[in-house]
């Protein structure tokens, strides 16, 4: 039996969604090998690492850094770090989690292409756009341009360079903002809002919803996608099943 939706009071635990990545090996301009550089606009991102080497390259308030990847790390950053993922063993592989389903599909992510791009929603959706590995080594290469001036700005002037890069990112997802809100009452506020109702029910002693105790399961989407990062694997988390 499929559930209606992620939302539900069965819904993959905590709001978050998960995907499988495996880094690409492109070699690009620099020598290093990887995916885009992004940020999140309202979502937090996390990696466990399930094989391989590699770093994470960031910008954000501690100005530039580059954070190690070995199987079993662990690491997460806020809405607003710029990260690239740099694949050094050629063989990175990352379980990606991501805070508050359903918003970084909806195009939570921002790529950091150049600032005329970013100006202009048009040329940014179609820069964005990538559904050939060709257009995804384009894409990729288009945001390390736009990394390369960031990172040197930082440099030059501190963590405080990024607010331009920031208001850019603003100014792009502004208008989809009112509809992220509704997926995120679904989705993770559901789920908060849900686990305090037990935990009244469980101050007066009240086992009612323990009653409804349930295995659930969700199935790959077939296939791979060119994901920013690499290419991803992901589960149905809207159509899950008893298992």
């Amino acid at each position: 039996m499929n559930a209606p939706g992620a939302q539900g009071a069965d819904a993959f635990p905590g709001g978050v969604g998960l995907s499988a990545l495996r880094v690409y090996d492109w070699l690009a301009a620099d020598g290093l090998r990887g995916g885009s550089p992004h940020l999140h606009t309202a979502s937090a991102e996390g990696y466990v690492v399930l094989g391989g080497t590699g770093a994470v390259q960031t910008l954000s308030s501690a100005g530039w850094a580059e954070h190690p990847l070995a199987a079993g790390a662990l690491l997460w950053f806020t809405p607003g770090t710029v990260h690239r993922l740099v694949n050094t063993s050629g063989d990175l592989r990352l379980l990606v989690v991501m805070q508050n389903a359903g918003l970084p599909e909806a195009g939570d992510a921002v790529l950091t292409f150049p600032a005329d791009v970013l100006a202009d929603p048009r040329a940014y959706a179609d820069a964005a756009r990538a559904g050939t590995a060709e257009q995804a080594r384009r894409r990729r290469d288009l945001a390390l341009a736009g990394y390369a001036h960031w990172r040197e700005r930082v440099a030059a002037e501190g963590p405080g360079a990024l607010a331009d890069l920031h208001a850019a990112a603003a100014r792009l997802v502004a208008p989809r903002a009112a509809g992220w809100r509704e997926l995120w009452r679904q989705r993770p506020l559901a789920q908060a809002e849900r686990t305090g109702g037990h935990l009244d029910a469980l101050s007066a002693a009240d086992p009612a919803h323990l009653a409804a105790a349930r295995v659930l399961g969700a199935d790959a989407v077939p296939g791979e996608r060119f994901g920013v990062c690499g290419r991803l694997s992901v589960w149905d988390l809207d159509g899950f099943h008893e298992a």
